[in-house]
């Protein structure tokens, strides 16, 4: 669908502007529109994939004017302008985590992304985003990169993603394949335990420290290490399975609580 000659105007304007993103109300007066005409603009205008709408009010736009048909931004690109808007702390996660990090070869089909600001499934966009909404403090050990477009995108830490894989085991169903990664990890880079062990502490549970903790151990992983995690439990007599959902047959260690149903140690 051709442009008129207001979209021409609009697309000349975030140009000179050099605007990545329009909210309602910012052309208002550089255009000379009506508050209904903005609205109705911007409403056509993402009808024809020339722009996309992030949120309520809020669009992302393309630095030039889209040549012969739909502008389909990078997921990253409205992600990243999304988080912005609602002024979150954000990490990308679980399954994109593993694939970025060679865990695991499957490429998701959405953004898996921790935040202190949103929570369920969106779609912006070609983007599928699934919010996972967490407390502040466990938001953290993060690296980023900067994609080709200039977004920034953060990424849950390589050792942090093996603890989530502990952790949100349920939710992004890790167990026991968790295990082998981290035995992995451990005979690359036999440092690793101790930062294993250090974010098993920050932004584990007590679930998460029991098996963990003799995970480490049935790898050999000195006591030293493995006795940090082991003096933050309470006694208990209940037991938590290695592997959620396997049968429960297997060896007891009382030392940690677990019922160890691994089928591979």
């Amino acid at each position: 669908m051709p442009l008129n000659d207001l979209g021409g105007r609009f697309f000349a304007y975030i140009q000179l502007r050099k605007l990545s993103t329009v909210r309602t109300g910012d052309i208002v007066r550089g255009l000379s529109l009506t508050e209904v005409q903005e609205r109705n603009l911007l409403s056509r205008l993402a009808r024809q994939k020339l722009i996309v709408r992030v949120r309520r009010g809020v669009y992302r736009v393309p630095d030039r004017l889209p040549v012969g048909g739909a502008w389909t931004p990078g997921e990253y690109s409205l992600l990243s302008a999304l988080m912005l808007e609602h002024q979150a702390t954000w990490q990308l996660c679980g399954p994109n985590a593993f694939n970025r990090y060679g865990l695991s070869d499957q490429i998701p089909n959405r953004l898996y992304v921790y935040n202190n600001r949103l929570s369920g499934k969106r779609n912006i966009g070609q983007a599928e985003i699934l919010f996972i909404k967490i407390a502040d403090n466990r938001l953290g050990d993060m690296e980023s990169f900067t994609t080709p477009d200039g977004s920034q995108v953060w990424f849950s830490s390589r050792i942090r993603t093996l603890v989530d894989a502990v952790y949100d085991w349920d939710r992004f169903g890790t167990l026991p394949q968790a295990y082998q990664w981290i035995r992995s990890e451990l005979d690359t880079r036999p440092d690793s335990a101790k930062e294993i062990v250090r974010l098993t502490l920050k932004y584990g549970n007590v679930g998460t420290c029991r098996r963990m903790g003799k995970c480490l151990e049935s790898y050999e992983v000195e006591a030293r290490q493995t006795n940090r995690l082991l003096k933050t439990l309470p006694q208990t007599s209940a037991l938590v399975p290695m592997v959620p959902g396997q049968p429960k047959r297997g060896s007891v260690d009382r030392k940690w609580g677990v019922l160890d149903n691994r089928e591979e140690r």
